[in-house]
């Protein structure tokens, strides 16, 4: 399985950035996604999450009213719209994913498969 962000880039505060993690090499019916993010010298955080179906999400306090994440299994693909986008929204955003599972993960260590991240910057 592969996992391939897109997106990312240099933003003003207060802009928008829409990502996106196209997944290949699937062999599962089922996966369940994710978004983590990693700053310089901090740890990689949970960012959003989503179920197969995509009904259920979850979302870290810091960043919930102003991300969305999505996706669509059609395309293989899985999104994150940000909104509002403060400086401490800079980071390396990575997507994951879970062969096999239908239900929201959270955190990191559950995931099997990472793409190698795609970076925003979010200038003051």
């Amino acid at each position: 399985v592969q996992l391939v962000e897109s997106g990312g880039g240099l933003v003003q505060a207060g802009g928008s950035l829409r990502l996106s993690c196209a997944v290949s090499g699937r062999t599962s019916r089922w996966w369940a996604m994710g978004w983590f993010r990693q700053a310089p010298g901090k740890e990689r955080e949970f960012v959003a999450a989503i179920n197969w179906s995509g009904d259920t999400t979850s979302y870290a306090d810091s960043v919930k009213g102003r991300f969305t994440v999505s996706r669509d299994n059609s395309k293989n693909t899985m999104y994150l719209q940000m909104n509002s986008l403060q400086a401490e929204a800079t980071a390396t955003y990575y997507c994951a994913d879970k062969p096999g599972y239908v239900i929201v993960i959270t955190s990191r260590n559950v995931y099997d498969y990472w793409g190698q991240g795609t970076q925003v910057t979010v200038s003051s």
